[in-house]
């Protein structure tokens, strides 16, 4: 193997900026970047198509540092191609308010496609980013128009490949077909504890051949042609890939390099100097760049804006001669609406009998996604159940790319996963859906997505012990209180057909964050908004359904199916002269957004006495009830049984509720 001088120095610049940046900070992970530089290197000045000047860029290849904890490997990269990413920020590396945190994160550090650091979720998001490129490719490409033919790259580790959630992820591309994908895999048989022989042991190569995936070897990480040869041979196949690189985890190091001491520590200054002794690296000045090396890595950096400068020609052609198609995909790259997305909105009838809301939500999908072709999801082998089928539109398969439904199967966090990165890769509108209680299995992914306020929709039905049957299993009890406490995600959990239908045009219209959608497997009533509040009202957080009697002593307030319960509780009150205020409210962290006197207008300071009615726990609902209200929930799990049985013995029932605020109103309310 020959290397050039050139090509070494330009290496070891990424090393030592990345071991220069750790010791400073007295704070990092130098192993994989000192010894995946090599393969990073040949990616990016030799194959990744990118323009610094242009981060966004809807043609650029995606590259995702899945192994996040390598995050200065990125920064250095970013730096040195010439993205907004100056020097001064990899000194301040791990430092409060710098634009180089520990982990990579979306947004923060230019050239940082996702948030990662949780391992195997920057590989499911490449996942989704490489379901996005096939589909818009499908949709929108022509022979003479070629306008998504780019790639999404990724390094990926040993504790990448042993995350479920990776093997969820690889399962289904493989299945799919992705062949945009190509996975550069850090194989350098060291975790935190030690070897992976201590518990990592399976043929990792015939696993990934068993999924599907295009597999190759390169022996020595250091082998820039080897590497090459490999990714070359990676674009040409049609299956997603994976190139097993051996590598030595802090290359260079003399004591710790190919051990655990390597990865997450500091080298020390003995230690640092040693490697640079051994790689014939100058010990000062520290962050050093020779010019030639800088003037190289820009020259890739430049590169890409030839690439950039053709697309956008492209581009342009594609607006003059499909003027209708080029308009419709620019506005789903912009991430806008259609003009008319209220009018598309079902509309419901009054009807006590009602029908779920995962029903209502199915309807409310299918009527949005007519005209919205930016919607595209599935469900994990509960489509049925989530109500979620896009009704007349074929499946995403590796033969139907076009097609806008996927069967996830069962596999919740990949799932997860890959939702975030079909929104990343923009132009995508994704939804999946599940039961409510297995958004447990999705919880790291739903928390990264909101951490970088990702616009895309979790469809969770079967929301309370309201499902009977299946039992205290399959229950959700903790879970709204959970979901509730990750910031940036808002959760709407409508009471019938006309706030689901509500709560899907919001949903749809928020760009700041996702949306999780909580529905019902058992009918609820079609409220008569000619007696109740208009639906519309849902878009505010919480809103006054009715007050019966005049102004109110007793305001009653519920989410979701708990709502029926209320009405018909506030009516027997009502009856019996009590002034009850009835108070839909779908969503917290809506109505938190609102301005204070409309929270004041809706639960007025002066009526103290309240009772707020959910089947969950109560964890959360002190905010709104106030030193003397009232919570009537759940402490337990559920039961296996029928669920207006359920709901007697857990006592959600309008006779229950009218017994607590007889209580708690004991003056004035006769028994």
């Amino acid at each position: 193997m020959s290397i050039s001088d050139l090509d070494n120095r330009s290496i070891n610049t990424l090393r030592f900026l990345a071991a220069d940046a750790v010791q400073k900070a007295n704070s990092g992970h130098p192993g994989l970047p000192m010894g995946a530089a090599p393969m990073a290197y040949v990616l990016w000045t030799r194959h990744l198509r990118f323009d610094p000047r242009d981060p966004r860029w809807p043609g650029r290849d995606r590259f995702v540092l899945s192994a996040g904890h390598g995050s200065m490997l990125l920064y250095a990269l970013a730096h040195l191609t010439g993205y907004d990413l100056p020097m001064e920020e990899l000194m301040r590396f791990r430092q409060l308010g710098s634009r180089t945190p520990g982990h990579p994160e979306h947004d923060i550090a230019a050239g940082v496609e996702t948030t990662t650091g949780p391992l195997g979720q920057g590989f499911s998001n490449a996942v989704g980013m490489a379901m996005a490129a096939h589909h818009l490719a499908a949709v929108y490409n022509e022979p003479e128009f070629p306008l998504f033919d780019h790639r999404i790259y990724a390094i990926v580790s040993d504790g990448d490949l042993m995350e479920g959630v990776a093997s969820e992820a690889a399962s289904l591309a493989g299945h799919l077909s992705l062949g945009r994908l190509i996975f550069l895999y850090d194989d350098n048989h060291v975790s935190i504890d030690g070897s992976t022989d201590l518990a990592f042991t399976e043929d990792r190569a015939a696993r990934f051949r068993a999924y599907g995936w295009h597999v190759q070897t390169v022996e020595d990480g250091n082998d820039l042609e080897a590497v090459d040869r490999a990714l070359g041979a990676a674009q040409a196949d049609l299956r997603p890939s994976i190139i097993m690189v051996r590598t030595v985890i802090g290359y260079g190091l003399p004591t710790k390099q190919g051990t655990e001491k390597a990865h997450g520590e500091p080298p020390g200054e003995e230690e640092l100097e040693g490697a640079k002794k051994a790689l014939g690296w100058p010990l000062e000045p520290r962050f050093l760049v020779p010019e030639d090396v800088r003037a190289h890595f820009e020259a890739a950096g430049r590169r890409g804006q030839d690439f950039h400068q053709s697309w956008e020609d492209m581009l342009g052609r594609y607006r003059r001669e499909r003027p209708d198609r080029a308009a419709e995909l620019e506005r789903r790259l912009r991430g806008e609406l259609p003009e008319d997305v209220n009018q598309m909105l079902p509309t419901f009838p009054a009807d006590p009998k009602g029908k779920a809301t995962r029903a209502s939500s199915g309807e409310a999908l299918n009527a949005l996604a007519k005209k919205m072709p930016e919607l595209f999801g599935g469900s994990a082998d509960l489509t049925t159940s989530n109500q979620t089928k896009l009704k007349g539109e074929a499946t995403f398969t590796k033969d139907t790319p076009n097609g806008r439904y996927v069967h996830f199967g069962v596999r919740e966090h990949g799932m997860g996963g890959i939702l975030s990165g079909l929104a990343l890769h923009g132009g995508m509108l994704p939804f999946g859906g599940t039961f409510l209680v297995f958004s447990d299995f999705m919880r790291p992914a739903i928390r990264l997505a909101s951490m970088m306020r990702l616009r895309l929709i979790y469809v969770f039905s079967h929301d309370s012990i309201g499902l009977g049957e299946d039992g205290p299993t399959h229950q959700p009890v903790e879970h709204l209180a959970a979901l509730r406490a990750i910031p940036h995600l808002t959760l709407i959990r409508p009471a019938d057909a006309n706030e689901t239908a509500q709560a899907w045009g919001l949903a749809v219209s928020r760009s700041d964050g996702p949306t999780a959608l909580v529905l019902t497997r058992q009918a609820v009533p079609t409220l008569d908004r000619t007696k109740f509040g208009s639906a519309e009202g849902l878009r505010r957080g919480a809103y006054v359904l009715a007050d019966l009697g005049g102004k109110p002593e007793l305001i009653l307030m519920a989410t979701g199916s708990e709502v029926e319960t209320i009405v018909a509780a506030g009516e027997k009150l009502a009856a019996a002269g009590v002034r009850v205020r009835l108070v839909s409210f779908p969503s917290w962290e809506l109505f938190e957004a609102m301005p204070a006197s409309y929270r004041d207008e809706v639960l007025p300071p002066a009526c103290t006495r309240r009772v707020a009615v959910e089947a969950g726990v109560r964890q959360g609902w002190e905010r709104w009830l106030g030193n003397d209200g009232v919570f009537i929930g759940l402490d337990r799990f559920g039961a296996s049984a029928p669920y207006q049985d359920v709901y007697r013995d857990r006592g959600l029932t309008a006779g229950h509720v009218v017994e607590v605020a007889r209580r708690l109103m004991a003056d004035k309310v006769p028994a």
